[in-house]
C-alpha cells in the first residue's frame, strides 16, 4: 500500500462554506458547508479522481515535485 499526500487549498466563500481545490489534480474541485465536510468531500473527490486515472492507465500525479510560494503585490488602486 502506498500513501499519497495531496495539498488542498480551501477558500471560504461569501455565501458560506468552503471551496476546495486539489492543486496537483487538474479540475479536482469540490465544496463543503463546513470545514469538516469540505475536507471529507476533498478526500472523496481525490479517491474518485485517482480511480478514473487508474481505470484509464494514466500516471498518478503527486505533490512531490510541487513548489509552493506566495507572491505579494502592492496595489494603490484597491
Amino acid at each position: 500500500m502506498r500513501v499519497l499526500n495531496y495539498r488542498v487549498l480551501l477558500r471560504k466563500e461569501k455565501e458560506g462554506g468552503f471551496t476546495v481545490i486539489v492543486t496537483s489534480l487538474p479540475g479536482c474541485v469540490t465544496y463543503g458547508e463546513t470545514l469538516e465536510e469540505a475536507l471529507a468531500m476533498a478526500r472523496e473527490a481525490i479517491e474518485l479522481y485517482l480511480d478514473s486515472l487508474i481505470a484509464e492507465g494514466e500516471e498518478i500525479p503527486t505533490d512531490e515535485t510541487t513548489l509552493e510560494y506566495t507572491l505579494s503585490l502592492q496595489r494603490e488602486d484597491l
